[in-house]
């Protein structure tokens, strides 16, 4: 804000989060984390998919890591709060490393005479639910980290730059994975694209456990003077009394719930659009493009003007694209509604991260950041599980149409519900001055 009596605006730093090292340290391991995960992502389904020729087996593969994600959430926001933060990631990745590192041994092509083939889909899901207990760690322990790599003023500026490495590498990382699971075999025979693909992932899991040196030690401000069930409590009294905040995580979870087509991308890509694994690389990717494209422009155009009501439309438009993507038969058709869903999700995205950020305090941030996780960080995988069971039941197009529409009904009863948080601005959302008066 300019000086009182300055009748020039401030100028927009797009760039005033990436002026910090810290940031940019936590930026770098999110990236290559997230690279690593995304493709792994779209391997593991594309992989379990070839062996077992199911669409339900693709929604169990999110179900399986949501399970254990939820389950312990609160438990790993309370561990967050009150533990270093460095010390937690590195325990984090190295848990990561090792599964992925599991995955890639029981999948090569020489094993095949020493571990069953029947056993090679149990091992993947049960690693997968290991990952899904680090997620529970380290969601609480990432939100942490980036409150504090900032000052509170530069919150909106550096949502929209965390988002966007994340997107980055959710671009890179699906079109990589299945680029290299598609083509490797045919530049090198003799080497499976999963095993290649793989060996990618290691590499930049050990990137990202290197980056995290590289952060400054985060000691705890949270020290328990009760027991654990009244500190976990605490967390989730404080965002269930706040009604931006519950609104924002509830909408998540709903649309993305019924609106998880992402999930049944594999049966797209192979039995409707026919484009093998190097075209659902493609589109995975397509989604991630259409995020970062827009979360770039959201660095000039913050979106947070009127959060609200643009975390409405944003939803809905993200709706609007599942159904019209399940009524495509042209690949390139159902390339723009992805892009356009991509772009639509980018910008609550970066509602909700700010709304999270600026309304969390400190000593809180664990145990907020945990409940936040079992709402939208594992909406995704309840999703995928919710698109796999009712591509079982009614097929996969209908199903992916269903999930459209039902989003838009949860954004319409959302409308009626809290039209009093419309014509909100920024600074109206935000917590007592005394708290955050440095921002804005």
């Amino acid at each position: 804000m300019a000086e009182e009596g300055d009748s020039k605006p401030q100028k927009v730093d797009s760039f005033a989060a990436l002026r910090y090292k810290d940031f940019r340290s936590y930026v770098g391991m999110r990236f290559c984390f997230t690279f690593a995960y995304q493709m792994q992502a779209v391997i593991i389904g594309f992989y379990i998919y070839q062996v077992t020729k199911s669409v339900f087996a693709l929604g169990l593969v999110g179900l399986c890591e949501a399970i254990p994600a939820i389950g312990i959430a609160l438990y790993g926001g309370y561990i967050a709060d009150k533990s270093e933060k460095r010390k937690m990631l590195l325990i984090i990745f190295a848990m990561v490393i090792l599964t992925s590192s599991v995955m890639f041994t029981v999948t090569l092509n020489s094993m095949s005479g020493i571990i069953h083939k029947d056993w090679i889909v149990p091992i993947i899901f049960t690693m997968i639910f290991c990952n899904g207990i680090a997620r529970a760690f380290y969601g609480p322990a990432t939100f942490t980290v980036y409150a504090h790599s900032i000052p509170k003023e530069v919150y909106p500026n550096g949502s929209t730059w965390s988002s966007s490495s994340w997107q980055v590498a959710s671009i890179v990382g699906p079109a990589a994975g299945g680029l290299i699971y598609g083509y490797a075999g045919k530049i090198m025979p003799g080497l499976s694209g999963i095993t290649a693909t793989f060996s990618v992932i290691i590499f930049f899991l050990l990137i990202s456990l290197v980056l995290v040196f590289f952060l400054r030690k985060y000691p705890p401000v949270f020290v328990p003077k009760e027991s654990i069930w009244k500190s976990l409590s605490e967390g989730i009294h404080f965002v269930f009394h706040n009604k931006m905040m519950i609104g924002a995580m509830s909408l998540d979870l709903f649309s993305v719930f019924f609106g998880g087509a992402v999930a049944l991308l594999p049966v797209f890509a192979n039995e409707i659009l026919k484009v093998g694994a190097e075209g659902l690389g493609i589109m995975r990717a397509t989604a991630s493009l259409g995020a970062v494209l827009t979360m770039l422009v959201m660095t000039r155009f913050s979106p947070m003007g009127k959060p609200w009501r643009n975390l409405l439309i944003a939803v809905t438009g993200f709706g609007l694209s599942i159904i019209c993507f399940g009524l495509s038969r042209s690949f390139y058709l159902s390339l723009f509604f992805i892009f356009t869903e991509g772009a639509f999700d980018s910008i609550s995205v970066i509602i909700r991260g700010t709304i999270m950020q600026l309304l969390t305090p400190d000593h809180m941030r664990g145990r907020v950041s945990a409940v936040n996780q079992m709402f939208i960080g594992s909406s995704n995988e309840i999703g995928a599980f919710e698109s796999g069971t009712a591509a079982r039941l009614l097929g996969t197009v209908p199903a992916v149409i269903f999930g459209g529409s039902m989003t838009m009904l949860i954004v319409g009863i959302t409308y009626l519900k809290t039209k009093k948080l419309i014509p909100l601005s920024l600074n109206q959302i935000q917590p007592p001055v005394a708290e955050v008066k440095s921002v804005v």
